[in-house]
């Protein structure tokens, strides 16, 4: 038995909360580590964790930044990172990653020399077998949620990060990134995302109200969409459905904003239903406008609404934002709303970063137009870069660069803020 099976059946053989431990045995065995270390990204993405052996948090243990560390520029990069210490010894920095979803670094201590070549392949694969235990690990045990918590959750944000699917994933043809504010006190806004073999779906959702009320609505309609949407319904009947589901639980007294898209995998055609308040911005050859949509109202509020959904068209290289009203609508302390100039200058400050890193920098760059830290009300932004479907699989995420138009999401800082462009303008 080669080490890579070998590792592989000691992490699928070991306790749920107990794969560090299982791991550790086997890179001190087979690599000559000297110590390995598990680093989850927590809810806010701001710091990595340390994670115990046993898979509880090590509060002993410092938190290490996201950005301007070690772990956190592997974690950036996805991409190894191997670092030189004291006395001649190396630090591999290794990327935990599930099909784009990134967890956290795996940060292995080895001898001078030891950290090269195959070896550090080898190293990366098995970061990447800790990956997808961890994911199956967290059907039976709460460890490593716990692990990724600087602060305690409050019960709706704890009932939406359950709802939610990862924060970023990769396909032959796109690439995924969403993040919600605040993290450890999120209750209302929600997104959600499944891909099948010809289509891709992505909801962006907005439950009225607040707290555990809030998350409540969500969930009922959240759930609607998915019973809907894995019944095979069109799109528009998913709205249709989850509406009536919403109306008769409250009566047209709570209602559910929601942006639903659903993109064709092999010609990028795009169907939207606008039902509420989210707004759906497109990059193209580095200007960015907001599609105009017929807006209908929000799920919920009749039961009998006629939804029916829009259609454009994707081309390589375009990137779309879905932001909801706690993004585009927040006022500067002078009035400016977000989504007038700001926006478009951090969505331009974010070009060349991937998909998953542009919420962050959304967000970041929404604190700042706010002038205060905490936010009033919930912030959520998906980001899609759409490659195209190539010929042939592919290994991880496509090369981002296509043919026409430079890098994904390519866009100056405007002087006149983002442009409004119709669903069927092309």
């Amino acid at each position: 038995m080669n080490a890579l099976a070998a590792a592989e059946r000691a992490l699928r053989t070991a306790a749920p909360h107990r794969l560090l431990d299982a791991l550790q045995t086997v890179l001190r065995a087979d690599h000559a580590a000297t110590a390995a270390d598990f680093l989850m990204a927590d809810y806010g993405l701001t710091v990595l964790l340390p994670v115990g052996p046993d898979g509880s948090g090590a509060p002993e243990r410092p938190p290490v930044p996201l950005h301007g560390s070690a772990p956190g520029r592997a974690f950036g990069a996805q991409t190894p990172y191997v670092e030189e210490l004291d006395g001649g010894s190396v630090r591999a920095h290794l990327p935990v990653t599930v099909r784009g979803d990134r967890l956290g670094v795996l940060s292995v201590t080895l001898p001078a020399g030891r950290a090269h070549g195959e070896r550090l392949a080898e190293l990366a694969e098995l970061a990447r077998l800790l990956g997808h235990e961890v994911t199956v690990a967290e059907r039976d045990t709460d460890a490593y949620r716990r692990a990724r918590r600087t602060e305690r959750l409050t019960l709706a944000a704890e009932m939406q990060w359950e709802l939610l699917p990862a924060r970023s994933c990769v396909g032959d043809a796109y690439a995924l990134g969403a993040q919600l504010e605040p993290a450890y006190a999120v209750f209302g806004d929600n997104f959600d995302w499944a891909a099948s073999a010809d289509r891709l779906t992505i909801y962006v959702t907005d439950g009225m109200g607040e707290g555990v009320e809030a998350s409540l609505l969500t969930s009922l309609g959240v759930n609607a969409l998915r019973n809907a949407r894995r019944a095979r319904a069109p799109i528009a009947d998913q709205a249709s459905l989850a509406d009536q589901a919403i109306h008769t639980r409250y009566g047209g007294e709570a209602h559910l904003s929601v942006l639903l898209v659903e993109i064709e995998l092999a010609t990028g055609r795009v169907l939207v239903v606008d039902a509420g308040s989210p707004h759906l911005l497109r990059v193209r050859d580095r200007v960015m406008t907001r599609v105009a949509l017929d807006a209908h109202p929000p799920l919920g509020v009749s039961g009998t609404t006629g939804y029916t959904a829009q259609e454009f068209s994707l081309l390589p290289g375009d990137r779309l934002l879905l932001v909801s009203d706690g993004v585009h609508a927040v006022e500067a302390p002078g009035g400016e709303t977000y989504g007038e100039q700001a926006l478009a200058r951090a969505v331009a400050s974010a070009a060349l970063s991937p998909a998953a890193d542009v919420p962050g920098g959304v967000l970041r760059g929404l604190t700042a137009h706010r002038g205060s830290p905490e936010p009033d009300d919930d912030a959520l932004v998906v980001c899609l870069d759409w490659f195209g479907r190539r010929a042939g699989p592919s290994a991880g995420c496509p090369d981002p660069e296509p043919s026409h138009s430079g890098r994904p999401g390519t866009v100056p800082s405007p002087s006149s803020g983002p442009h409004r462009q119709d669903a069927d303008e092309e």
